[in-house]
């Protein structure tokens, strides 16, 4: 998941903001973990990474987000992002205040 932030004009500012899924994708292209891989590995690399989970930026550790899921290994890095997919997407709704942050989370400001 991605989204590209609203412009001032400055070049120097990324090209999108990345949150779920794509975040953690990210953290795995740097991270020295191989797969397969138990759920216990990825925590172990990155359990305390701190994953953005919506636009603005909230932020819920890893390892908090492999407790919800109810697969221990992972034959590939795409594998754990099929499986994570829904977690995050649960924890942004139960994180969510109300209708109002619901609607805020699909605008990129």
């Amino acid at each position: 998941m991605g989204v590209r932030p609203p412009s001032n004009g400055n070049d120097d500012e990324p090209d999108s903001i990345e949150f779920g899924i794509a975040a953690v994708d990210a953290r795995l292209k740097r991270a020295d973990l191989s797969f397969p891989a138990s759920n216990d590995d990825v925590a172990a690399h990155l359990g305390t990474e701190q994953i953005p989970y919506n636009v603005h930026g909230n932020t819920v550790a890893l390892g908090e987000i492999l407790a919800e899921i109810g697969q221990d290994r992972f034959e590939s890095r795409q594998e754990l992002l099929n499986a994570l997919h829904p977690a995050f997407e649960d924890y942004r709704k139960r994180h969510s205040n109300g209708v109002v942050q619901q609607v805020r989370s699909f605008l990129p400001f």
